[in-house]
């Protein structure tokens, strides 16, 4: 396991291994399911009014809502809060970035996030694991965000949108480091809500390979929810943690 590579792949990343905590910000629209990566169903949208960031945190999961995860709703800071905090070099890339921060990939200001954790074994004793056992965490960073009218069809068609224009890659700059993305490309979604997409991004480890993570996003009516999952044992292979579905089942349950 190439360690300083893996401590610095990602400012995304390292905060979510070094604190994990909850940030609130103060696809192609019906024909996406033709493209790789996305899924959708007819538009269900109306003249839709956006909940509030407050309202949105009370339909985060909570314990025991998942079998074998562990929710941490905590806001300790180590993650961006807002967009002013999460930049990229090429404009169109922003609602990746964004998704993959937990912010919303769309315009509004309704957003909230906080954190799964896949538990570890049974048995499994912390002072005899070694670093790589250490550094083998799935952690799933869930964002939410609500929009008025259309709004949520738009920040999914965004996100389907920007992954075919940032394919090559681009560069995000989040609290003050910046993160490489050497390509994106689209992968299966799970066909979940309304509509959903998504993508990985390969992400490049100080020149010393890269790191395949993957984020779906999800529409139910008009609000749209984010996973961006890790697991740093998994770098070193070239594989993606998948995104895990009981997951996303579990926060599309409390949306719907």
């Amino acid at each position: 396991m190439r360690i300083g590579a893996t401590a610095t792949v990602s400012v995304l990343s390292l905060a979510l291994i070094t604190g994990c905590g909850g940030s609130d910000d103060d696809s192609k629209e019906s024909g996406a399911s033709k493209e790789a990566g996305a899924s959708s169903s007819p538009s269900t949208t109306t003249a839709a009014k956006a909940l509030s960031t407050a309202e949105l945190k009370k339909l985060f999961l909570a314990k025991g809502d998942v079998a074998g995860y562990e929710v941490d709703t905590a806001d300790d800071g180590s993650l961006p809060k807002s967009k002013s905090e999460v930049k990229t070099d090429k404009t169109e890339c922003a609602p990746l970035a964004h998704a993959m921060a937990g912010l919303a990939p769309g315009d509004t200001d309704a957003s909230a996030s906080y954190t799964v954790t896949k538990t570890p074994k049974a048995g499994a004793s912390p002072d005899d694991a070694s670093l790589e056992d250490a550094l083998n965490v799935e952690i799933t960073f869930v964002g939410l965000s609500s929009y008025a009218g259309d709004g949520a069809e738009k920040a999914v068609k965004s996100v389907s949108d920007a992954i075919a224009a940032c394919s090559g890659g681009f560069t995000i700059t989040a609290q003050g480091e910046k993160q490489k993305v050497t390509k994106v490309a689209s992968v299966k979604a799970s066909g979940k809500g309304d509509e959903s997409v998504g993508f990985s991004v390969a992400s490049d480890m100080d020149g010393e390979g890269t790191a395949t993570i993957n984020t779906e996003v999800v529409r139910v009516g008009n609000a749209v929810s984010s996973y961006y999952t890790v697991n740093f044992a998994s770098f070193d292979s070239g594989k993606a943690a998948p995104v895990p579905t009981a997951v996303i089942d579990a926060q599309l349950t409390k949306l719907k």
